[in-house]
């Protein structure tokens, strides 16, 4: 792609989420909502393969109905209150409206199947984005309408959408797969998040934000796309799969690890408010995507394979190692001794 048509893409991606996250008009908000879509389609479809095709549509199809769901929700909130302000949502159904338009745009269960099959004909830079960055913008709405959100629904949504992510990433093999699966779970435990607290949501995406932007680096330097890549990557760069292995753990949420850090004070702030059953139950959920991590872990730190092949393998070639990778991987697996700071700062 033409770097300049690159950086036009970049603009408008980075632009339209800004839009998004300071508008207080819902009109407003639409619009970031349009430009974010328009910016991404192109680089999904810039491998030119049916499969990246096929994503593209998919893709477009679901944005285009959730931004349209936003639009004639705040059209009938402004019908019935007289005014377009994100935060002043009384009406009970255009509220229930965009609730299920920004689930639906997030991927959240059980409006999921479309971003598997996305993440799945997209590129891995692009999964990267699509998994990270194009949550941003609905995620702010949902930040802002905290509120008045239901906030039975809302818990509900996040105990189911933490189990599908877990139940469906059990028998995959292709890393993007995985990766979806493990953005819908988090997802789920981001919308309890968001209806306990505000900066325990925000502090909370971070963290996933972090988790989810190191292993992508990783898959990236090391061209690793299904379970079999994975097992042969050790060769590759022994330290690099090391810190993988870290960054999966955190990933699960084991401690002494980072992503032990937001799951800790959801269950937390869910037992402060007398929903211990409701705690139990998610952190039971989370154990079935240990599992999956923990094969992706023990296949990229701790197998080799078993005799050499004749053909061509990656690790005869040097790899181009982003400057990025070091400092997030460092990141992503060792702060949470500042879990006090950025609870508290966020």
């Amino acid at each position: 792609m033409n770097p300049m048509v690159w950086m036009l893409l970049i603009t408008t991606i980075s632009t339209s989420t800004i839009i998004t996250m300071f508008s207080y008009h819902w009109l407003l908000a639409w619009l970031g909502l349009e430009l974010n879509t328009l910016g991404i389609l192109p680089m999904i479809m810039k491998p030119n393969h049916p499969r990246a095709t096929e994503a593209t549509t998919k893709y477009f199809m679901i944005q285009a109905l959730s931004a349209a769901t936003i639009l004639f929700a705040s059209t009938m909130n402004s019908w019935f209150t007289g005014h377009w302000d994100i935060s002043n949502m009384n009406s009970p159904v255009p509220m229930a409206l965009i609730t299920a338009a920004l689930i639906l745009k997030l991927g959240v269960a059980p409006a999921h199947l479309w971003y598997i099959e996305v993440i799945q004909g997209a590129q891995m830079t692009t999964a990267l984005v699509l998994t990270t960055w194009q949550k941003i913008a609905p995620l702010t709405l949902m930040y802002m309408l905290q509120s008045h959100l239901p906030t039975n629904m809302m818990l509900l949504l996040g105990l189911t959408s933490t189990t599908m992510g877990a139940w469906i990433g059990l028998n995959q093999t292709q890393i993007r797969k995985i990766m979806a699966s493990s953005s819908i779970a988090h997802m789920g435990w981001m919308l309890v998040a968001i209806s306990l607290q505000k900066s325990l949501a925000t502090m909370t995406f971070i963290t996933y934000f972090l988790l989810t932007a190191a292993l992508f680096t990783t898959l990236i330097t090391t061209t690793t796309k299904t379970l079999k890549d994975l097992s042969t990557a050790w060769s590759t760069t022994p330290p690099l799969l090391t810190q993988m292995l870290l960054a999966l753990m955190s990933l699960g949420g084991l401690p002494p690890l980072t992503g032990f850090m937001p799951k800790l004070l959801i269950i937390k702030e869910l037992t402060m408010t007398g929903l211990t059953p409701f705690g139990t139950v998610l952190a039971l959920s989370s154990l079935l995507s240990l599992f999956f991590y923990l094969r992706l872990a023990h296949l990229a730190a701790l197998s080799m394979p078993p005799s050499t092949t004749n053909t061509e393998q990656k690790w005869r070639f040097k790899l181009n190692h982003q400057m990025i990778t070091t400092p997030i991987l460092m990141f992503s697996t060792m702060m949470l001794p500042l879990t006090p700071l950025i609870y508290l700062t966020t």
